[in-house]
């Protein structure tokens, strides 16, 4: 309202001809157009587009939690290496924004008393527990190895990251506010997939400058940033999108993928299933085009259950799709690569087991709380494997996989019960499968790589709890709701859903 009669007062100034106002207008006009210049001279043409973005997407923030989860999960999925172009001792990342904002307000809002019951379900004392676990260990690391100022925030990153989980589950109490992050997620998923595809087919040479256009934040540059097969440019070259890393990058396809794939055969999906072929069609492509083994057997073990429980009408598609990956050509590397890493034949899986020989020697020798997140104690030990599982046990030792472990358990318990009692052709149904067939196949990768769970990726570490939280809090909306279904029989347009959720 304020903002409205502002404007008629601007406008009534103009029309009667108040040339105080009209100065002041101009003036304002003025100084946007050369700041505008001045960052696009100064700093960065790319800057000075995204600068009003920004600004607009900070003040939305300022109002409700479930804008700060939709930029957590927009930085996580198209720029998660992203820093701001200016240091303040370190440089903040947009996800370190991101996250702290989401927890200012949430925490604002419960301090203010708008929250008055905090809503964490049966999960959050293993999450709690595990992130316990977490700070014991941290401490524990400290007697054998100095603090860095570096380690401490990128701890801080990945304890907010988990808990992320716990805002998720508290915040996000109704349908629409769970369709509005599941569609922001979807469409990020699909913008990132389509990226990823769009920059491979481009000659690298072009390639290559336009993700180094990106170091303005902090992005690495130059022809290093195009990647190959062991690093070899006389082999394949591997999809990455803005992920930097193909394995990152195929980590990410999984659990977009899985989340998204029941939305094909849902009965009521959140968007037209024309749609949703597309964006499964440039997330397959991508995911074959990262050439990650790893995240391919996740992508797979992700959508079996799914297809074999509920969505048999995923199957033909699902044929289809290994058919075309059997006998096309383009895809006879891919193929060849995947034997030979059975084999235990190609460089990257022989440096692997070396990995898991060296993490079993690290845990034998400190096997309850590891050797915490600030470095080896022993010279003839590091810390660093391609498994989730075994980084896990290194950093927190066995108590903290244990707990790791028991956490998962409970969201499988919490989640299975409470497909029970979805409503078949409920919007919730395929919500929930996601989640938990995106976080399926995000564990199931983690035994062939380590981002989900690694203070180098604190935007892993938050995507993976994410979507523990939307599996979460769909698993409570379904006891909650039993077998009623609340929704109106009327379809809503994906973008007013994504509206009408950010207003509660």
């Amino acid at each position: 309202m304020k903002a409205r009669a502002l404007y008629r007062s601007w406008r009534v100034a103009f029309l009667v001809g108040d040339r105080r106002a009209a100065v002041l207008v101009a003036s304002m006009a003025v100084v946007l157009v050369l700041a505008t210049a001045a960052l696009i001279v100064l700093v960065s043409p790319i800057v000075a587009l995204a600068l009003p973005f920004a600004v607009v997407l900070f003040l939305f923030m300022l109002r409700t939690p479930q804008w700060g989860l939709y930029a957590v999960a927009g930085v996580t999925i198209l720029l998660p290496f992203a820093a701001f172009p200016f240091s303040i001792g370190f440089k903040p990342t947009f996800l370190d924004a991101a996250l702290g904002l989401t927890f200012f307000v949430w925490f604002m809002r419960l301090a203010n008393g708008d929250i008055r019951r905090l809503r964490f379900g049966l999960l959050a004392p293993a999450v709690l527990a595990f992130i316990g676990v977490a700070i014991v260990a941290f401490i524990g690391g400290l007697q054998h190895a100095p603090l860095e100022k570096n380690t401490l925030r990128r701890f801080g990153e990945l304890v907010l990251g988990v808990m992320l989980a716990l805002v998720i589950i508290d915040h996000v109490r109704t349908r629409r506010q769970l369709e509005g992050l599941a569609l922001v997620i979807m469409f990020c998923g699909a913008l990132a997939a389509f990226i990823g595809v769009a920059l491979y087919i481009l000659p690298d040479g072009l390639e290559a400058r336009i993700l180094s256009t990106l170091a303005v934040f902090d992005y690495p540059s130059g022809p290093g940033v195009i990647r190959y097969i062991e690093d070899n440019p006389a082999l394949a070259q591997r999809a990455t999108g803005t992920s930097v890393d193909p394995n990152v990058y195929g980590g990410l396809l999984i659990l977009i993928t899985a989340f998204t794939a029941p939305q094909l055969a849902a009965e009521r999906p959140l968007l037209p299933r024309w749609l949703t072929g597309i964006f499964l069609a440039f997330m397959g492509l991508a995911m074959v085009l990262t050439f990650s083994r790893g995240a391919m057997v996740g992508l797979v073990v992700a959508l079996m259950p799914l297809m074999l429980v509920r969505y048999r009408r995923l199957l033909p598609y699902a044929l289809a799709a290994g058919v075309l990956l059997l006998f096309l050509p383009q895809a006879q590397g891919y193929i060849d690569r995947f034997i030979a890493g059975l084999r235990g034949e190609d460089l990257a899986t022989q440096m692997r087991f070396g990995e898991y020989k060296d993490a079993l020697r690290l845990i034998r020798r400190y096997p309850w709380f590891g050797v915490g997140f600030s470095g080896s104690p022993d010279i003839d030990l590091y810390i660093g494997v391609s498994s989730m599982y075994l980084l896990m046990a290194e950093f927190m030792g066995l108590l903290g996989l244990g707990a790791f472990l028991a956490t998962m358990v409970g969201f499988y318990w919490q989640g299975i019960n409470s497909l029970r009692r979805v409503q078949r052709g409920s919007t919730l149904e395929p919500i929930l499968f996601g989640a938990l067939s995106a976080v399926l196949g995000a564990m199931f990768g983690g035994i062939f790589d380590h981002y989900f769970f690694n203070i180098a990726f604190p935007h892993s570490v938050a995507l993976y709890w994410l979507f523990v939280g939307i599996g979460s809090s769909a698993a409570l909306l379904a006891r909650e709701e039993g077998s009623a279904d609340e929704e109106d029989e009327v379809a809503i347009n994906p973008f007013k859903r994504i509206w009408k959720a950010a207003q509660v």
